[in-house]
């Protein structure tokens, strides 16, 4: 079986995510300043090419839903956004550095629940009709204990559900291929430091559950495998 080696990464995203962080020791810096301080992220956001979808800003802490590009890691995004609101506002409201606390809350925002992911992946098999077959050309794996992401100074939650397709869908795969390619992506992932809950692979496409932890992108683990 010949497979074309992966140079390029076309997309189809919707990358949506929750992210807080607070004042420096909780100290209410923002009373009576909650529209610059949203201001102020919306200008830099605009800037570094993330989209605002929502924000709401209290006087010890901000609140903001964002919708990100494949390459753009959370970590970075929160450096940036902590680094520029902190000196902006600064000089705004004559705030004495730093005005962020250290760390930062990041989730994964979908439209449908984990569980419901989880559940999907997991009946692939009767989705595409292959249930019936004798040997199904099927593979799924389950992770019976998930890996466990910590890096310091951050609680997050991050799952990506991926979904690759074979050019022109043709079907090269089947059990033991799938098998085979669920394993080397296993080892790759935990050599490089991200997580692999799912996998269901049919002929001709592959569905994945992945968590990653802030300081990589969902495109920098997808080009690690």
């Amino acid at each position: 079986m010949h497979l074309e080696p992966l140079i390029t990464l076309n997309w189809a995203w919707q990358l949506h995510y929750y992210l807080c962080f607070r004042a420096r020791s909780r100290r209410q810096l923002f009373s009576a300043h909650e529209d610059t301080l949203l201001k102020t992220l919306n200008e830099i956001c605009q800037r570094h090419d993330y989209h605002v979808l929502q924000a709401k800003a209290y006087p010890e802490h901000l609140r903001c839903l964002l919708s990100l590009r494949p390459a753009q890691a959370i970590a970075k995004v929160i450096q940036t956004i902590k680094a520029n609101s902190s000196r902006e506002c600064g000089m705004q409201l004559s705030l004495s550095p730093p005005v962020w606390e250290r760390g930062y809350l990041a989730r994964s925002v979908g439209r449908v629940r984990i569980e419901k992911v989880k559940q999907y992946l997991d009946e692939q098999a009767e989705h595409h009709g292959y249930s019936a077959r004798a040997r199904p050309p099927v593979f799924n794996y389950r992770a019976d204990s998930p890996v466990t992401l910590t890096p310091a100074h951050a609680s997050f939650d991050l799952n990506h559900h991926l979904v690759f397709a074979t050019r022109y869908r043709v079907g090269i795969f089947d059990s033991a291929s799938g098998e085979a390619l669920s394993r080397y992506w296993l080892r790759v992932a935990s050599q490089r430091g991200f997580a692999i809950d799912r996998v269901s692979i049919v002929p001709d496409h592959v569905h994945l559950l992945v968590r990653i932890v802030p300081k990589m992108s969902i495109e920098d683990a997808l080009c690690r495998c």
